[in-house]
């Protein structure tokens, strides 16, 4: 039964539908474009507060000129009946949410104007009023956590080795602003990460009390784990972190950590979930024994169980993320709860009583909600939309009945912060910040199809449509490649390849889950080892041949093929193998195997794909390298790096290049001195846009060539 208050919304909801699709049919629609896709406000993810009435959120304002960008907190009822209101009002952005066990206070991180690093700052939302900063310590601080009796928040930070204060590590910071020389040392891999150097500082966790005047104490840097070697924490996104949180009676942490970080240039880096006292002075222990990857560790409410996400480390170059626990405070083998689940767990929410978790999967371009008891089980899908999917979900854990708040969003649908009703597998929107927007740009959702290629592997791919799309037109497609590879193509919005805004001047998309992408199954994704470019940029190729066959509307003699990360090493490899596309574009693409492994910031992983380290003989490095096969290269080609690239690093882009001249093959070098492995700037990636569609026209619509 759907509370009363919820169909209020959904009555509200349903009597404004009739008025966008009155406007929709006086207004025309507009082709998007650029400013239209960049200036779309973009919503955060939301964080339930534990008695599940108020639902924190930030909302993104972008903006062209530089600095003018504001992202602050919002706040909306569970129950629709009110409209967001912003809370916090200021430059710099608010991150890492955390509400109070009360439901009182908000704690987050931000750099006020004040501050020379971010700190923890606590807002009271019962009280009103401006936020109070908690933490002043000199190496910022990131990621609150309430103890459960609220009156302490853990968070991390990260410092120098053997400094166990805030004293200490001002000592030595100043003692390296006073060098007359400027230089980075290593002895050990790894030496980069994404965009950035790593120096010898390593995460740490701290405590404080939230009482005016308090002063953290670092529980960890003192331990002999902490002293070891190899010790780090986990990569996160373009982060390192332990993850820490509190047990359910706060005596105490648990964190994700390795001792074996200078593993990674020949080996695994096995991570652990560790547990220790909440006030330090004993060594962390091991929760589980297994070694692998661990995500989302969560406590049941009870505190007699402990939830997380694990992937074993193996010879194999994939592993599902499955959801598995273990008994706590005993510890020990852990549990599988998703059995019997060729799918990963994107992410998970346990309901108060601990009896069941929900869980996001994606699904080929969707991403569906499942439950599952907590005892263990096959996942049940319960909630599938029809377009795009689920990109987040949190359930508060002190209501008397579970509450499902969710992201939501599509290729045609940015981000909504919704509520989810399991008994009638939908939702209702508790927001519509760029609902309007939305419902004014000429766009339709993605088509789905499947083949069979020819080693018998289900294939799935989906088309975009340009604007103002006629069936009875012929038109040019852009075959566009996703990274990864273990990675999907999404029936979601993008700023880095959006499909709609590169379909809009009158092209058709074609996309495809090539062997090696993930929702598909643990095995189809782990297929691409010893085979990282070759059959997937034959299903790539078989994947055009189905589209043409399948849709008249196709001009199969005007096509393009791009990509980026991984989709630009299969670009790269349409290149050297193919001369059926017009032109080529290729964002951060490998050109060479062998160079991608030397000079990337991860190599063991491109060793077991390729079978082997470049000189052990595997034909793979040379046979599978689209630089083997330059002397056949002839297709037009437009190269695009991020100079601050780390993970697929310049060189790859020159040595490209250098083969395109050589060749007398027509090409053209954009290099972002400002942008890593992805272009982030608003203007950056306005004129990355102008400069694709340009090569494109030169191309697909009969004007002048490309010099």
């Amino acid at each position: 039964m759907i509370p009363h208050k919820i169909c209020a919304a959904v009555i509200a909801a349903c009597l404004v539908a009739p008025l966008v699709a009155a406007a929709q049919a006086t207004t025309p629609l507009t082709p998007i474009t650029h400013q239209t896709l960049w200036m779309m406000k973009r919503v955060g993810a939301p964080i339930v507060s534990p008695d599940g009435k108020w639902v924190v959120f930030s909302i993104l304002e972008p903006s062209y000129e530089a600095d003018k960008a504001v992202s602050d907190l919002w706040l909306v009822p569970t129950d629709g009946l009110k409209a967001p209101r912003r809370i916090t009002n200021t430059k710099a952005p608010e991150d890492d949410v955390a509400w109070s066990p009360d439901s009182a206070s908000i704690a987050f991180s931000t750099k006020r104007e004040t501050d020379d690093v971010e700190q923890i700052y606590i807002l009271d939302l019962a009280q009103g009023g401006e936020a109070h900063r908690l933490t002043n310590i000199s190496t910022g601080a990131k990621s609150p956590k309430w103890r459960p009796d609220g009156k302490a928040i853990l968070f991390e930070s990260r410092v120098y080795p053997n400094a166990l204060d805030d004293e200490a590590n001002k000592k030595i910071a100043a003692e390296h602003k006073e060098r007359k020389y400027n230089v980075r040392v290593y002895e050990h891999f790894p030496v980069r990460y994404w965009n950035q150097w790593l120096d010898e500082r390593q995460p740490t966790v701290l405590v404080q009390l939230v009482d005016q005047g308090s002063v953290p104490k670092d529980i960890l840097s003192a331990s002999a784990l902490a002293r070891a070697p190899g010790f780090s924490g986990a990569e996160i996104d373009n982060n390192v972190s332990l993850a820490p949180i509190w047990s359910r009676d706060g005596h105490e942490i648990v964190f994700v950590a390795t001792a074996e970080r200078w593993n990674a240039a020949f080996a695994h880096v096995g991570y652990h979930l560790y547990r220790m006292s909440a006030e330090g002075g004993a060594e962390p222990k091991i929760v589980s024994p297994a070694a692998g990857e661990y995500e989302e560790a969560k406590f049941s409410d009870d505190g007699k169980a402990i939830f997380f996400k694990y992937q074993p480390q193996d010879a194999e170059v994939y592993h599902l993320a499955r959801l598995q626990k273990v008994a706590w405070p005993a510890g020990g083998e852990p549990t599988l709860v998703t059995r019997d689940f060729d799918r990963d767990t994107a992410r998970y929410a346990l309901t108060p009583d601990g009896k069941l978790a929900y869980l996001l999967v994606p699904d080929a371009a969707k991403e569906n909600l499942y439950r599952v008891s907590t005892e263990g089980g096959k996942p049940t899908l319960i909630v599938e939309p029809s377009t795009g999917g689920y990109t987040s979900l949190d359930i508060p854990q002190k209501t008397a009945k579970p509450v499902l708040v969710a992201g939501y969003g599509s290729s045609v649908s940015p981000a909504e912060i919704v509520r989810i009703d399991p008994a009638r597998r939908s939702h209702v929107n508790l927001t519509h910040v760029d609902t309007a927007a939305a419902a004014a740009i000429d766009w339709r959702p993605p088509e789905n199809f499947y083949f069979t290629s020819a080693k018998g592997r289900n294939i799935h791919s989906m088309i975009v449509l340009p604007p103002a799309f006629d069936p009875a037109k012929k038109y040019p497609m852009l075959v566009l490649i996703h990274g990864g590879a273990a990675s999907n193509n999404p029936d979601q919005i993008g700023l880095r390849w959006n499909y709609h805004l590169l379909a809009s001047p009158g092209y058709v998309i074609l996309m495809t889950d090539y062997t090696g992408s993930t929702s598909f199954g643990e095995k189809f994704a782990q297929a691409i080892k010893l085979d990282p470019l070759k059959t997937p940029g034959d299903e790539i190729d078989e994947a055009v041949d189905e589209a043409i066959k399948r849709y008249p509307f196709i001009d199969g003699s005007r096509m393009c093929a791009a990509g980026a990360s991984y989709g630009g090493h299969l670009a790269n490899w349409i290149e050297a193998t193919t001369t059926r596309y017009k032109c080529i574009i290729s964002h951060a693409g490998e050109v060479d195997l062998a160079t991608q492994w030397g000079v990337s910031d991860s190599i063991y992983e491109r060793e077991l794909t390729n079978g082997g380290p470049p000189w052990g003989g595997n034909p793979i490095w040379r046979e599978q390298s689209p630089i083997t096969y330059a002397a056949n290269w002839k297709t037009p080609m437009l190269l695009s790096i991020g100079e601050r690239d780390f993970r697929v690093p310049l060189g790859n882009t020159l040595e490209n290049w250098s083969a395109l001249q050589r060749m007398h093959v027509p090409s053209r070098l954009l290099v972002w001195p400002d942008a890593w492995h992805w272009i982030t700037k608003p203007e950056d990636s306005r004129h990355f846009y102008d400069e694709v569609q340009k090569w494109l026209a030169a191309y697909l619509k009969d004007a002048a060539p490309a010099t």
